[in-house]
């Protein structure tokens, strides 16, 4: 596979780069701190097209590979891993199910207003009593004639407050049964549908984070996707191109720390010289770059899979399950190249850190990732 980026990978690349140094870096502690979502960055970013990176340009989104949408995440990560988290959930969980499983009308209806951000998008698949058990899922959806009534709770769902508009996966059959879970799309302002607590996290924080309550929730049965019991597996399939956004973002916190360490090293002088000249320093950067290069081709061999329509549950699983554990690594690292610097908000290592630990957490932990390859491995 010959992964050199061609010219407009390139030049997406460098739009996204310039993008963040410019519009993002400068507010990145600012909003961190008072927990601020900046919708109003995503609305500029919808401009450039980077908030509908794969939608077709027919339905008014840039019509870009998976490689560009790669670019993206990993850019605007290394400078902020919480509009990194916010773009990627967009496109790929929200945008992406709609893109991936709504006929012809559902995407003419709502894919342009994804792909421009005119509407921000939440996917909610997790609820209070199960994440990984997702199967047992107690959010249901009762037909009444040509509507739906959804009742239930969501919660980890980014853009649960401010999304204008949610794909939600919903009960419909008994728990635990087969094919028991069907996928519905919902537009803020429908009677019964209201946010619910705002979490206050560790990092990631202008990421908005929210619960999303259903409430005798009535829809139209054309807000449908797919056919009724196919949610759970539209689900997965959305999650193995979710895990490519995971390892994208997680590669971006690793390279953000890692870019900030080498500048430290050279710049922070002890005993007369530069510390990247002890061998200490020097060895934490060589695992650094190894462990990042090892991870990007890992995330690029998925993105070639998946670009392919080829199989990639394994290839994905592995690249995020690598990835993530690497940018918790390598922000670790990174503090203790800062030394005590590293452990103040005054240089961006500290929120490296914190924003890492999420990406092993979000769209399957570490362990599920393991069990998602074994099971490959061991077909």
């Amino acid at each position: 596979m010959n992964f050199t980026p061609n010219e407009i990978t390139q030049q997406v690349a460098q739009t996204a780069r310039d993008f963040a140094l410019q519009h993002i870096k400068p507010h990145v502690m600012e909003w961190d701190e008072s927990q601020e979502f900046p919708v109003d960055i995503f609305k500029q970013l919808g401009q450039l097209g980077m908030m509908g990176v794969l939608v077709p340009e027919e339905y008014g989104g840039a019509g870009l590979s998976y490689y560009e949408y790669m670019a993206v995440i990993v850019e605007i990560s290394k400078v902020c891993g919480s509009i990194g988290l916010s773009v990627a959930a967009h496109n790929s969980l929200c945008t992406g199910h709609i893109l991936q499983f709504g006929n012809e009308e559902q995407k003419r209806r709502w894919l342009p207003k994804l792909a421009t951000a005119e509407w921000i998008g939440a996917w909610g698949l997790t609820e209070p009593n199960t994440g990984s058990d997702a199967g047992n899922m107690k959010t249901t959806a009762v037909r009444d004639g040509d509507n739906w009534v959804i009742n239930g709770t969501k919660n980890w769902i980014t853009h649960g407050k401010s999304g204008d508009i949610a794909v939600v996966m919903c009960r419909t059959g008994e728990p635990r049964a087969k094919n028991n879970a069907t996928a519905f799309v919902v537009e803020r302002g429908t009677p019964g549908f209201n946010a619910g607590k705002k979490e206050n996290k560790l990092g990631m924080r202008a990421s908005e984070t929210c619960e999303m309550i259903f409430e005798n929730c009535v829809i139209p049965d054309a807000n449908r996707l797919g056919e009724v019991g196919d949610g759970f597996k539209q689900a997965m399939k959305i999650l193995d191109g979710g895990r490519i956004s995971i390892a994208s973002l997680s590669l971006g916190i690793a390279k953000g720390a890692y870019e900030a360490s080498v500048q430290y090293s050279q710049e922070r002088h002890q005993f007369d010289k530069p510390i990247s000249s002890f061998q200490g320093i020097a060895f934490k950067l060589a695992d650094m770059a190894t462990e990042i290069a090892a991870a990007e081709l890992l995330t690029l061999q998925a993105c070639a899979l998946k670009e392919a329509k080829q199989p990639m549950t394994k290839e994905a699983a592995m690249a995020k399950y690598y990835a993530s554990e690497v940018a918790v690594k390598v922000a670790n690292d990174a503090v203790q190249v800062f030394g005590g610097y590293g452990y103040t908000k005054d240089f961006p290592v500290e929120k490296h850190y914190r924003d890492a630990k999420l990406c092993t957490i979000g769209e399957g932990t570490s362990e599920i990732q393991k069990l998602v390859i074994s099971r490959e491995v061991l077909k």
